[in-house]
């Protein structure tokens, strides 16, 4: 006997599947769903897929994920230029700004010096940062990695490459518990870390 089984729906799965965090239940619900919609939602559902991968892409001054040229915040001339917070992922930027407690500028990573997982400094945007530290503007990079082993690992590699320069590095306070992802911490904990950071 044939078991019954429809190609597209099952395509639909595995590309949901592909999704961080999505497994095969969540991905067969989430397929169901979409073709349950009226053929006009699914078409803006797609457009937006599309639209959003043509026009995103990296700021070409700070790498955060923009669709103009520069993004808003390197836009904003009510920034503290003279600090810059090198986060790993766009995400974090996100997290930090919800606290209303940093009013400077930031730098993305696109990920951390991992040689375990094949990612080593060349593949980051790190030297998109040490470029923007050419001026004699920049006084402080702060780290705001993630409390891992390799964000611990970014973060002395950058030190090593900034301090030669004469620029103060600090990194976050331990207010970010080890081992924690940053989008995770709560506004008053990534406040109080911005606050207590320290001196590399």
């Amino acid at each position: 006997m044939a078991q019954y089984s429809v190609a597209s729906l099952e395509r639909l799965i595995e590309q949901f599947e592909r999704l961080p965090g999505i497994g095969h239940k969540t991905a067969v619900r989430l397929a169901y769903f979409v073709i349950s919609m009226k053929e006009s939602e699914a078409e803006k559902f797609a457009g937006a897929i599309l639209d959003a991968h043509k026009k995103i892409h990296y700021c070409k001054i700070c790498c955060n994920l923009t669709d103009s040229e520069v993004c808003s915040i390197c836009q904003d001339e009510d920034r503290d230029k003279s600090i810059i917070c090198v986060v790993q992922e766009t995400k974090d930027v996100v997290a930090i700004e919800k606290t209303h407690a940093f009013n400077a500028s930031y730098h993305v990573l696109h990920g951390l010096i991992s040689p375990m997982n094949g990612c080593t400094p060349d593949m980051l945007c790190i030297k998109e940062l040490l470029s923007r530290l050419s001026s004699d503007e920049v006084k402080e990079v702060i780290m705001a990695m993630d409390g891992t082993v390799e964000g611990e690992a970014t973060a002395m590699y950058l030190s090593k490459l900034i301090k030669p320069l004469g620029i103060r590095v600090t990194r976050l306070a331990y207010g970010i518990p080890v081992g924690a992802d940053l989008q995770y911490a709560d506004e008053v904990t990534l406040s109080r870390s911005l606050e207590g950071r320290i001196e590399l």
